[in-house]
């Protein structure tokens, strides 16, 4: 035997009617009119096969099996409510997890302060942050956002800048560079070891220049030592291993401990801009919502 479907508004429908006792009133709690409330139970009716409501012109009652029916629908309708409800106020509220992407020095720059200052304002959130420097597919991999220079970034997504725009810098240890020298111009790193990053494509960056007369340019340098991640390569420097290209905030500290050296600055490209980016406007995660808002008070406070 195959059981009738019954759509949720025909049972809300008659639930409404079998527990108020009247069309109109239910009508009322339902927002739609006597008619469409009566229409909904004749064909409830119709399709269950039997009668769910006594009608007589001064009440309406349920039969036995509406009765049985009500006993059951009515605790399971007011689950649906309540999920409802839940679901309405997760919209509303930031609570639950935040699903972020990032390289990994740009999370360490720009992203952790802001991520700080955002769970210290909702109690009720979580973040699970991703780095990798991969350019990842925010969409397929189930990300709210991810954190990328604007270079980088897909046409069809909505990107917000984050913190002050980002320099690179070249750096090596002294004793590095007391040794092997200083080198005065790009290519004069061609004699030189240099510490070089693999992305997770397996493509070898190259390091990005700027000639006086403003053309930008690569240079595929060669080195014994390559990492995944700037944090190996910074420290790689530091033990004397070659020349490093990072980002200028990340050596600070060594830079003014002397334990690295800055050289070529002159050569080095304007800062980029970071931005968090998502795919969509429109109904956004209470979550993604807040932490937008508070980067944009904090980039408005700038």
């Amino acid at each position: 035997m195959t059981l009738p479907d019954a759509p949720l508004n025909e049972l809300q429908a008659f639930a409404a009617v079998a527990e108020a006792g009247s069309f109109r009133a239910s009508a009322t709690r339902l927002g739609v009119t006597p008619s469409a409330v009566s229409h909904s139970l004749r064909t409830l009716e119709a399709r269950l096969g039997m009668r769910l409501l006594h009608r007589t012109t001064r009440s309406v009652a349920p039969t036995e099996a509406g009765a049985r029916l009500l006993a059951t629908l009515a605790p399971a309708l007011a689950d649906i409510r309540r999920a409802v409800g839940e679901a309405r106020e997760a919209a509303d509220t930031p609570r639950g997890t935040l699903r972020l992407t990032a390289p990994r020095t740009a999370a360490h720059l720009v992203l952790m302060p802001l991520l700080a200052r955002f769970l210290a304002s909702h109690p009720g959130m979580a973040v699970e942050l991703s780095c990798d420097e991969a350019l990842v597919d925010i969409v397929a991999a189930g990300f709210d956002a991810g954190l990328r220079f604007g270079e980088s970034l897909q046409g069809d997504m909505v990107a917000l800048p984050v913190g002050a725009p980002q320099r690179f810098a070249v750096v090596a240890a002294p004793a590095y560079l007391a040794r092997r020298g200083t080198p005065r111009t790009p290519a004069e790193l061609m004699a030189h070891a240099c510490i070089r990053l693999r992305f997770p494509s397996g493509r070898l960056y190259g390091w990005e220049f700027v000639a006086p007369d403003g053309r930008g340019f690569e240079v595929q340098v060669a080195g014994s030592f390559t990492a995944n991640e700037q944090t190996a390569m910074l420290l790689a420097a530091e033990a004397g291993l070659g020349l490093a290209y990072v980002y200028e905030g990340q050596t600070a500290p060594a830079v003014a401990a002397g334990r690295l050296v800055r050289v070529l600055q002159n050569w080095l490209p304007p800062a980029e801009q970071l931005y968090l980016y998502h795919p969509s406007r429109r109904l956004q995660p209470a979550g993604l919502r807040a932490l937008l808002d508070l980067l944009r008070s904090t980039e408005d406070s700038a």
